[in-house]
């Protein structure tokens, strides 16, 4: 087997983005992870089980150097009737902040879970 070195850029290409698409991956499972315990702690329902990544950007990150914020968002309800945008942010794989906007407070009887 005779391998070029277009050949072996194109693997070493392949490689890393195949090693940063699994980074990316585990990040995004670490902010929905947070995000679940978030809207536990608040006593609000997560909807649909997922976070969907809106926007990144390069920030420095004190002792890091140059890291990603992934700015993801959520839905979340507290009687059902209602759905509400949250977001979460995270600085590589670290969460910066999780936030709600303001929302309904629904009596404990009335509460979907």
């Amino acid at each position: 087997m005779n391998l070029q070195l277009t050949d072996l850029l194109l693997l070493s290409a392949l490689c890393i983005a195949a090693a940063l698409f699994w980074r990316a991956q585990k990040i995004r499972e670490s902010a929905l992870l947070a995000t679940r315990r978030y809207c536990q702690r608040e006593d609000v329902m997560l909807l649909d089980e997922t976070v969907a990544l809106r926007r990144v950007r390069v920030r420095r990150d004190p002792g890091r150097g140059l890291c990603l914020l992934r700015c993801y968002s959520f839905e979340f309800t507290v009687t059902g009737g209602e759905r509400y945008q949250g977001e979460t942010r995270m600085l590589g794989p670290r969460v910066l902040s999780i936030t709600l906007p303001p929302h309904r407070f629904s009596p404990e009887d009335q509460r979907l879970h």
